[in-house]
């Protein structure tokens, strides 16, 4: 037989159409529905026609082979092939492939190779193998004798241009609005997940206005999907017009959503989102970045609400402990001026000793059993849980309010950075206490060393009557008329001299006088009763940093600060006695905790006198302050809020230079994440919070 007709036969061709290449790699889908039933029984044509170029041929799939000479060497990815089979099953394949006979010493082999369509061949071999086709299916495929094979399939990858991001958008919305097909439908037609169809659908809210302009290469990808966060087109286009020389995706998110509040603020955790949108509330979510749970646009409805549920809160403790009043705060109000009572130490009941006592033991026993086991059962861990929970239920019986305490004063409910509820106790408003105005010896009121009336007005020397001594009056049998001011003033200021000497020469007593002046200012709010002028003066740091109050070393100040408080004396004419009674160890620990609350390290934009930072210093280097067990580098606290040049400096210090090396490239948000994983396992910290190390 001719070499011609072995060739002939081969072929089996069907008919001869003329064709336009294409790229494999589009989105589009590819075929099982536009192939043969099953591999043609035609007798073959002869070979003057089934060997012209740009015949038509079915092909079986296992009569196909991948071409040596495709110019793809980088295998097609899996995610690839998938998507291609996912449209393919859907719709056949819409664009066939283009091949070459395979030939050995001259002859045809029956098998052909895929100059064009590899990506579909491998498709189609996927659905083989999920038995959803056959093996011997045959694939429509166009012959191609004339063009050199490796410079063709290098063409239709090299001269090619993907749909654009607007163009897609437009073809996947009249998708879902025409045809009335969901995310998950779009995306089994077109081998893509339901994820970027959503993506791409939530595009369509931008600007029509700012579509044209990314179109006219005036925004950039990652710009444009930073105005999908929202799809109100008015805010979009009023943030465009007002962009500064900051165009960074992070900024015009920022500006997008500045009137809405995050779903990781402590309001929304509060309220929870459930809540909030049966109020009737919207979510804004973002489909192209990590949001976090997204942004609640009614800012005024989530704060009624946070209200609300702080108001059945105050309700709940009203009714159950018996408060005067409570008031609702967001934020907690440090400048409510009142005085507050802390509980009392109170003896426990003899059947709540014991039940401690039994509790405390079998803790103990449990402990001393499970010592040095890596995990424990789930039994004995639970028990451990109720245990420790039995013991500080009974322990917060040791400390409680007087009747009094509880019928005059009050409760803030007040919700934390953590978005949990606060409840302070044993406040008292001014109007329910009769403060005690100073008298001096005449009966007069004092106020800052100068005599008033019951007016409040000054009464001058002048004024006061009895302010010469008895001998120039004549009235030397008058022994009840007290002295003069003159003359009271006159003595006192000596025994004041006297006192300073005195006290000046015995520092065990001026330690208790020093530790009684402070106390009465740490835990007697508005007293000042103490014959030292030493004014004590705490800033609230909450005023400075956002959220530091439930901050761990936060929490155990306030709990040290607790301690003390309940051990105070109910009647402040009692602390004199208390503080003189406490052993040096407690005495020193109680000066230390009051002198605590009065640091204040804290640099603002006017800066404090260079002197005051360097005793900021050399009290830091005295305690051997160590700020790696109080604070942590994060995005949130410390990465999020500077520059990529300062966190690659941070990274470079902390890890080495290579290691901030591989995340140069990074944006800003992504670099400040990798940055805190990057420093996590250091003891790396800011120039600011790190002490010098004390000379040896």
């Amino acid at each position: 037989m001719a070499k011609s007709s072995k060739k002939a036969m081969a072929l089996a061709a069907v008919a001869t159409v003329e064709i336009a290449g294409e790229d494999d790699a589009r989105d589009v889908g590819k075929a099982v529905a536009d192939v043969a039933p099953a591999a043609p029984q035609a007798q073959a044509a002869d070979s003057a026609t089934v060997s012209e170029n740009g015949a038509v041929l079915f092909i079986p799939l296992n009569k196909l082979k991948k071409s040596p000479k495709n110019a793809r060497k980088t295998p097609h990815s899996e995610a690839h092939v998938e998507a291609l089979a996912a449209s393919i099953a859907v719709k056949g394949m819409l664009q066939n492939l283009v091949v070459e006979p395979e030939t050995k010493d001259g002859e045809p082999t029956g098998f052909y190779f895929v100059t064009i369509g590899e990506g579909r061949r491998l498709a189609h071999l996927l659905l083989a193998k999920r038995r959803q086709m056959k093996k011997t299916q045959a694939l429509r495929c166009v012959l191609d004798t004339a063009n050199d094979p490796a410079e063709i399939s290098l063409d239709e990858n090299v001269t090619r241009e993907a749909l654009s991001i607007p163009d897609q958008v437009e073809r996947f919305r009249e998708l879902a609005e025409n045809r009335g097909w969901g995310a998950e439908e779009i995306a089994a037609r077109f081998g893509v997940t339901a994820h970027v169809v959503r993506q791409r659908l939530r595009l369509g809210a931008v600007s029509p206005k700012l579509m044209q302009v990314y179109r006219d290469g005036g925004l950039t990808l990652d710009q444009l999907i930073a105005f999908a966060i929202t799809e109100d087109h008015g805010r979009q286009e009023a943030v465009y017009d007002n962009l500064s020389y900051n165009r960074e995706p992070s900024q015009i998110r920022r500006d997008l959503t500045k009137m809405n509040v995050a779903a990781t603020d402590r309001r929304a955790i509060f309220v929870g989102a459930e809540a909030y949108t049966e109020a009737g509330g919207t979510i804004i979510r973002d489909l192209f970045t990590e949001d976090r749970g997204g942004y609640f646009e009614d800012a005024a409805l989530l704060d009624r609400l946070v209200i609300e549920k702080l108001d059945r809160i105050a309700a709940e403790v009203r009714e159950t402990e018996g408060w005067k009043w409570t008031s609702m705060h967001i934020d907690y109000p440090h400048a409510h001026g009142m005085r507050r009572a802390y509980p009392h130490p109170v003896e426990l009941s003899q059947h709540d000793t014991a039940a401690l006592e039994a509790t405390q033991a079998e803790y103990d026993r449990l402990t001393a059993e499970y010592d040095g086991v890596d995990e424990l059962p789930e039994d004995v861990d639970a028990k451990f849980a109720a245990l420790e929970a039995e013991i500080e239920r009974i322990e917060t019986k040791q400390h409680a309010y007087e009747p009094n305490e509880i019928a005059q004063r009050g409760v803030f409910i007040v919700l934390g950075h953590d978005g949990e509820a606060r409840i302070e106790r044993g406040f008292i408003r001014p109007a329910d206490e009769a403060p005690d105005m100073p008298e001096n010896s005449d009966g007069k009121a004092v106020i800052d060393g100068v005599c008033v009336n019951s007016d409040g007005e000054v009464i001058e020397d002048g004024d006061q009557g009895a302010h010469s001594d008895a001998s120039e009056t004549g009235d030397e049998d008058d022994v009840g008329k007290p002295l003069s001011d003159a003359l009271v003033r006159d003595l006192t200021a000596y025994r004041t001299l006297g006192l300073r000497l005195a006290l000046g020469e015995q520092p065990d007593i001026a330690l208790i006088a020093v530790v009684h002046a402070l106390a009465t200012q740490t835990f007697y709010r508005g007293a000042d009763v103490s014959c030292l002028e030493i004014r004590l003066n705490s800033v609230h740091l909450a005023s400075h940093a956002d959220g530091i109050e439930d901050t761990a070393p936060a929490k155990a100040l306030a709990e040290r600060h607790a301690g003390w408080a309940a051990d105070m004396p109910v009647n402040l004419r009692d602390l004199w006695g208390f503080v003189a009674a406490l052993d040096r160890a407690s005495l020193m620990a109680l000066l230390a905790h009051c002198a605590s609350l009065t640091v204040n390290a804290v640099r603002l934009p006017c800066e404090r006198e260079a002197e005051v930072r360097d005793t900021t210093e050399q009290l830091a280097t005295a305690l051997a302050l160590d700020m790696t067990a109080h604070w942590t580098p994060a995005k949130r606290t410390y990465f999020g809020r500077i520059t990529k040049a300062h966190i690659l400096a941070a990274v470079k210090e902390a890890a080495g230079e290579e290691t901030a090396g591989r995340i140069a490239g990074m944006k800003k948000v992504e670099m400040a994440q990798a940055a805190e994983q990057l420093i996590a396992a250091t003891d790396w910290l800011p120039p600011l919070l790190r002490t010098e190390r004390p000379a040896s």
